[in-house]
């Protein structure tokens, strides 16, 4: 039978015939010798009487020991067969159950194939439908890019639009939408008051989608804007993540007030105006090499990274009240307007080398936490440090002040030192104690360090 063991149907054999008909024989011959011997034991009785009754006794006994070992042999039938009964019962349920358990896998088996090809199916219904979407998405693109390079100012609008609504439904496709953006913004514009408001439309889709504010907002993108024409370009209240405006040329008011930056914010461009009042975050904010016709105002920033503005051309800028937690250049930097720095606070290392300012420097109640280097910076006009902190060390060697200039309740937790620098003699000044002044010519002072 399937299933069963060779063991088991050994022990299932049952008893053969001959083996039965030995027992029989083996009873018989057993029954004749007693009954034989019996015999023999009565013919030696003496009286005729007593040998009768002996031999009939022994005929007795004989037939006794037939019938009781026939018995025996009939017990041990009946038990071997009752045996045999129970172990095929078990022999029964043993095979039942195996066949029970076969049933049961194959049953497994026939259900895990069908989950496995409901599985398949729905992975192909979802390939297919996927493969759909994405053929749907690449037409919508394809179709929306085409729009933004017609020859038609309203055309242009149209593609311009399609790209956010297909931005806005589709997060996957933002980072790339961006940077068709940009790249559009990137390219030489043309002299036309359409062409001008496509692009501040443009400027628009970008930085409405940079604000935390809504469902509206797209984290994590970057803007690409180096060499780009921008005018009034209003990134307020945007959460960037790094933005490259090396080399752009930004008319009017470039509006990054409020802003929280993260990564690097360079803004190596041209400026008409750039406001970065009351911005947040650690990014690093690089102007090196830029060019502000106009205004610069940062006041209220917090600038957790390092800010570099080496070589910059700045007009009047406006940095009170704003906190630099991190190193600050403005090495060789022009500042052609008043520079308006009071009550600032410069957390890290401050270096203002061959800087020039050409209007006031106002540095009342400003904090230099650590190291402030003014070497060889020219201040044109009056330099203000009154109230002013240095728990660090002040370093205004060679430094040349064109006008006023006064120390006057500033804390000093080490003398500067001066190396030489100058001072215009025509003007009253507030020097920190211990400063040693002489007069270098008729319009001249020179300080020098003891």
């Amino acid at each position: 039978m399937r299933g069963t063991s060779p063991s088991d149907e050994e022990r299932l054999r049952v008893m053969p015939w001959w083996l039965v008909l030995i027992g029989l024989l083996v009873a018989a011959l057993l029954g004749w010798w007693v009954l034989d011997w019996l015999l023999g034991e009565a013919d030696r009785a003496a009286a005729p009487d007593t040998r009768a009754g002996l031999r009939i006794d022994a005929i007795r006994t004989g037939l006794t020991v037939v019938a009781g070992t026939g018995g025996g042999l009939a017990l041990l039938l009946a038990a071997r067969r009752q045996w045999i009964n129970e172990r095929a019962q078990r022999h029964q349920e043993t095979v039942a159950a195996r066949d029970q358990e076969h049933r049961d896998r194959v049953q497994a088996h026939v259900e895990a194939a069908a989950e496995a090809g409901q599985r398949h199916q729905e992975r192909q219904a979802e390939a297919a439908a996927y493969d759909a979407a994405e053929r749907r998405l690449t037409e919508l693109y394809t179709r929306a890019v085409e729009l933004l390079g017609n020859d038609n100012a309203a055309v242009r609008l149209g593609g311009l639009h399609a790209l956010e609504r297909l931005g806005q439904d589709n997060p996957a496709q933002r980072t790339t939408i961006v940077a068709v953006l940009c790249a559009y913004l990137r390219m030489p514009p043309d002299d036309d008051a359409r062409e001008s408001e496509v692009r501040r439309t443009a400027q628009r889709v970008v930085t409405a989608h940079l604000r935390a504010d809504g469902d509206a907002f797209w984290p994590g993108m970057r803007l690409d804007l180096t060499g780009a024409r921008l005018h009034d370009l209003d990134a307020s209240g945007c959460t960037l993540d790094d933005a490259d405006l090396t080399g752009a040329t930004c008319t009017g008011v470039t509006r990054f007030g409020g802003a929280r930056l993260g990564g690097r914010l360079v803004l190596a461009a041209t400026f008409d105006e750039l406001v970065l009042d009351a911005v947040t975050g650690d990014a690093e904010v690089v102007l090196d090499g830029a060019r502000i016709t106009g205004g610069l105002h940062a006041d209220g920033a917090e600038f957790g990274g390092r800010v570099s503005a080496r070589r910059a051309v700045l007009g009047e800028t406006s940095w009170r009240g704003a906190t630099f937690r991190r190193s600050v250049t403005f090495d060789h930097t022009t500042f052609g307007g008043g520079a308006d720095f009071g009550r600032a606070s410069f957390l890290g290392g401050l270096s203002m080398e061959h800087t020039v300012f050409g209007g006031h420097a106002d540095f009342r109640d400003t904090l230099f936490a650590d190291l402030a280097l003014f070497r060889w910076t020219e201040f044109a006009t009056d330099a203000w440090f009154t109230g002013a902190r240095f728990p660090g060390t002040a370093n205004f060697g060679r430094a040349r002040f064109g006008g006023p200039v006064s120390f006057e309740s500033a804390t000093l937790a080490h003398r500067p030192r001066v190396d030489r620098a100058r001072a215009t003699a025509s003007a009253a000044h507030v020097w920190p104690d211990g400063t040693t002044v002489a007069p270098l010519d008729d319009d001249w002072l020179l300080l020098t360090d003891p």
